[in-house]
């Protein structure tokens, strides 16, 4: 009976082993970092003994029945595998569920170093995630602009890191300039029953350039105290040009440059303006992103004003003795040498050179120079002062500006011609018949214009008057006059045209008609006495 006893219990137990299940649920658990899951264990064992789960999580049991169990898993930060177990006639069953924990990539940095960078020069592109999971349904995918640089996936790799990285190194171009790079990174979860998550880093904007020449200084050697002068700061072989910034000093004084730009070449220009004597040094910051070079040219400055004229007196009386003075300027870095017009000898260095005029009207007008060199550094600089001398006198009606017989033709406009002399420039009226005659104002000329005016001349120191005998002459007899003026000049210039052509025949000519000289040298006294007769016919009629 024992034996059989024995027997049946066993066949019993094997039964019920094969009868009963374990089961938990979710089957298969996708949790994001920091949060909780439920979990239900249950059996179909109908009387079940023993039974829990077995995790290294912090659980709680929020519930239970006959045949089933349910507990809160709280602060998943990683994966793990739970186990569920019951026990049914003294026979234990579990069952496994894979917890996952994920994270998406919530943080995407990208880093470009340098942010500056030579053309042909290597930069690096570093995208960084600092915490995802799981990293093998990750991929990282770099980008410039909007075109595929480098991507990367992590599949193979299933670590316990939370961190993920990608980084390419990579030769810059001209046409890299103010690119844009970014890193996208996604997280597939579909194969896991879960969903795609994505999230891409801020732009970063890459700078190429170009800077492998020094910049070229163009500046006078000297430079003198007080006067502007153009100089100017060049690079070549630059890129990009218009962003080159130039920073120009003369010593301690910063200057104002105007910035300019062709091609790979930019250049600035700047007024100087030097205010001490003695050498200095001009310099040229350049400066384009990170990179700096500067140049630096010697100047000396020197001090060179005009020299000084001097006139006693600028508006003297006629026969007044006046001295002319030239010297250098006190301000003038070194003793200039000097040189006044009219002065024939050079003065002693140092010394001025003088003039000792006595005033006469011809000088009204005059303009005296007085000259000074400088050698400065082996060049020779020149400057000249000048100044008019104005003479005063009184006034004059000369014969050549002011004729005392005048002859109007009959019905042409005519003007009564005097000019006066004198300075200060003399005012002129004239009056004919004791009326006031406007000299400004041309006149039809009829025989009432016939008659003689009075002039007079008046300035400051004194008048003078001159009377002018105006004859109006008919228009037949003007004209008569003038055609036998025209032949008496026509009958000159034929004169004079044949006895030119038999002065200079060729000697040839000559040589043939040698016993006919007498007869041509007789000829051409005849026609110079005929000559004398038309000059003095010419000066009856005038």
């Amino acid at each position: 009976p024992r034996g059989l006893l024995w027997h049946m219990w066993l066949i019993i137990s094997g039964a019920t082993e094969e009868l009963f299940e374990v089961s938990v649920w979710p089957e298969q658990a996708l949790v994001k970092f920091g949060q909780s899951l439920m979990v239900n264990c249950s059996t179909t064992c109908p009387n079940p003994g023993p039974s829990g789960i077995e995790t290294f999580l912090k659980k709680t049991q929020v519930g239970k029945g006959p045949q089933w169990k349910e507990f809160l898993l709280e602060d998943i930060t990683e994966n793990s595998i739970l186990q569920c177990f019951f026990s049914c006639a003294g026979i234990q069953k579990d069952t496994n569920l894979d917890i996952t924990m994920y994270q998406p990539p919530e943080q995407v940095t990208l880093e470009l170093q340098p942010a500056w960078v030579a053309v042909d020069e290597v930069f690096t592109v570093k995208c960084c995630v600092p915490r995802v999971a799981p990293l093998e349904n990750l991929t990282l995918t770099l980008l410039q602009g909007n075109q595929e640089l480098y991507r990367k996936n992590f599949m193979s790799l299933a670590v316990a890191t939370q961190r993920a990285e990608v980084t390419i190194r990579v030769k810059a171009q001209r046409e890299d300039d103010r690119c844009n790079f970014s890193c996208r990174a996604e997280l597939d979860l579909s194969s896991r029953g879960g969903e795609l998550f994505h999230s891409t880093s801020a732009m970063k904007v890459l700078r190429s350039f170009e800077f492998s020449q020094r910049p070229q200084i163009q500046v006078p050697p000297l430079l003198e105290v007080g006067m502007a002068e153009t100089v100017s700061c060049e690079v070549a072989r630059v890129f990009p040009a218009k962003e080159v910034m130039f920073h120009m000093f003369l010593g301690d004084q910063e200057l104002s440059p105007f910035l300019s730009w062709e091609e790979d070449t930019a250049w600035a220009n700047a007024t100087v303006r030097a205010m001490e004597t003695g050498d200095q040094e001009l310099s040229c910051l350049v400066s384009l992103g990170p990179m700096e070079q500067k140049t630096r040219e010697p100047v000396h400055v020197y001090s060179f004003p005009p020299p000084i004229l001097e006139i006693e007196e600028l508006y003297p009386l006629v026969g007044t003795d006046i001295n002319v003075t030239c010297t250098g300027h006190v301000l003038t870095s070194s003793s200039p040498t000097l040189w006044l017009q009219g002065v024939p000898d050079l003065p002693a260095p140092g010394e001025p050179a003088w003039l000792l005029l006595t005033t006469r009207e011809e000088d009204d007008g005059r303009n005296f120079s007085c000259e000074a060199s400088l050698e400065v550094q082996g060049q020779q600089f020149i400057k000249t002062t000048t100044i008019q001398l104005h003479v005063l006198y009184k006034p004059r009606l000369e014969e050549s500006g002011c004729p005392g017989n005048q002859t109007w033709v009959e019905g042409t406009e005519q003007m009564l011609a005097c000019i006066a002399k004198g300075n200060p420039t003399p005012s002129l009226a004239c009056t004919w018949n004791g009326v006031i005659f406007d000299l400004e104002v041309p006149q039809k000329a009829t025989q009432n214009h016939t008659g003689i005016y009075c002039c007079t001349a008046t300035n400051q120191l004194g008048s003078v008057s001159k009377d002018i005998t105006l004859i109006v002459q008919g228009l037949d007899e003007g004209n008569s006059s003038t055609i036998f003026i025209i032949i008496i000049v026509a009958l000159g210039m034929g004169v004079i045209t044949i006895a030119l052509y038999l002065n200079y025949r060729p000697c040839k000519i000559e040589r043939r008609k040698l016993p006919y000289r007498q007869k041509e040298k007789d000829k051409e006294e005849e026609n110079q006495f005929a000559v004398g007769q038309a000059e003095k016919w010419n000066t009856h009629s005038c």
